[in-house]
């Protein structure tokens, strides 16, 4: 069996929902990763790693001191029930750090197929009081998910009445469910796909008209006003100006959602919350948020935020359902060699473009392209095609896996 990595209090959670994803976590600062095997995850992917790329993701992460968690968080059914133990068994063999689950017919099977497999209680399991958290700990648990629907003064008393070496997990960043904690039957119900079997539509998200039975074909619109309807549509969660609250709470790891999203956004939510986290474990007593962090979450693909149901009010008024894309990754960088940046193209950028280059741990820096060639050092006046090898002068180097990005 794998050496097990050690715990980092708070932890930065990232999602992973590919390899591409998982590199993208680890290069910008996660503690530990979270993903899915082929079966039982909550996110039904094409992306998701079969066995051999869970042995090479377990390898990969602890090799630079991160932990992973695999979802084991689906509500099985009765024919799925006799292939757990050998999947169990099989993670257990490869190393993972813990398997996140939510049904205790699962957790019971963990506890007898691989006692020694640390456990965390999915969020969907929507444990929202010391009670429950405290028999969870009693039949196993390690770790509790809470349901998005606490607040900070409910978390901080689930602490207060939890045993100390219970960990407490909270998502602070992404998408928010319209349902409890996710469990939700609208998608299985308008389309066949079962949320809770990892496949749901997001028919949430959908936009929706509303006709009177009396009134065929007179379509009137569904919409929030000031006062607020919270029909179906639902902000993103923003919580990196509350490190320190949550931390004073009692959170011991910060989970950003996202299995689904970009490299770019794991990229950049991870650097900006590894970044605000660091700050916070400096100087506990005086954090402070560098505006520029605010700022870059700013620059992924996002819903508008708010702070959930941390502060008891929901603030989920939503005036339009639309995301907001503000910026567009245009190269990786992969190198650099005698003051030239080599790159590999995403998307189309030309010659005096202002750019900015995103690299692991740091602010970004803001320039204009010059001297933009193709990897043969031909002068090109655009970058054009895909994946093509590039180079740019530049005055200093900047790490492999740095972002080159542009304002739309």
């Amino acid at each position: 069996m794998m050496t097990k990595q050690s715990f980092r209090c708070p932890e930065v959670l990232a999602p992973a929902g590919d390899w591409e994803r998982l590199q993208a976590a680890v290069t910008y600062g996660a503690d530990a990763v979270y993903l899915a095997g082929k079966e039982f995850g909550m996110r039904a992917s094409q992306t998701n790693f079969d066995h051999e790329a869970l042995e090479r993701a377990v390898t990969f992460c602890h090799e630079q001191g991160v932990r992973l968690y695999v979802t084991v968080n689906t509500l099985p059914r009765n024919d799925e029930i006799d292939q757990l133990p050998d999947y169990l068994r099989f993670l257990d063999s490869i190393g993972v750090d813990a398997v996140i689950a939510s049904d205790i017919g699962v957790l019971a099977l963990i506890r007898e197929h691989t006692p020694g497999m640390e456990i965390h209680i999915s969020t969907q399991a929507g444990v929202v009081n010391y009670q429950t958290a405290n028999v969870l700990y009693q039949m196993g648990a390690k770790r509790v998910v809470l349901a998005r629907e606490c607040s900070l003064k409910e978390i901080a008393e689930i602490r207060a009445r939890t045993p100390e070496d219970l960990e407490i997990e909270a998502f602070v960043h992404g998408a928010m469910c319209m349902s409890f904690s996710g469990r939700c039957v609208i998608s299985n119900y308008m389309t066949g796909r079962d949320a809770n079997r990892g496949e749901c539509a997001q028919p949430c998200r959908w936009n929706y008209r509303l006709m009177e039975e009396k009134r065929p074909g007179q379509y009137f619109p569904v919409y929030e006003d000031e006062k607020g309807s919270y029909i179906l549509n639902a902000k993103d969660l923003c919580m990196i100006q509350a490190i320190d609250q949550l931390a004073e709470a009692g959170v011991t790891s910060l989970k950003i959602e996202g299995r689904a999203k970009s490299s770019y956004y794991v990229s950049v939510v991870t650097n900006a919350y590894r970044i605000a986290v660091d700050d916070y474990l400096r100087d506990p007593a005086h954090f402070s948020l560098q505006p520029w962090l605010l700022e870059e979450v700013q620059k992924v693909s996002h819903r508008q935020y708010s702070t959930g149901f941390y502060y008891d009010e929901p603030g989920q008024f939503y005036e339009n359902g639309g995301y907001t894309r503000d910026w567009d990754i245009v190269g990786m960088v992969d190198g650099w060699e005698e003051g030239d940046l080599l790159l590999t193209q995403k998307n189309k950028f030309s010659e005096g473009d202002e750019v900015e280059l995103l690299e692991p741990g740091r602010k970004p820096e803001a320039f204009r392209v010059e001297n933009l060639r193709d990897g043969e050092g031909n002068p090109v006046g655009s970058a054009c095609h895909p994946l093509m090898k590039l180079r740019i002068s530049c005055g200093r180097s900047f790490k492999p896996g740095s972002i080159l990005r542009k304002a739309k």
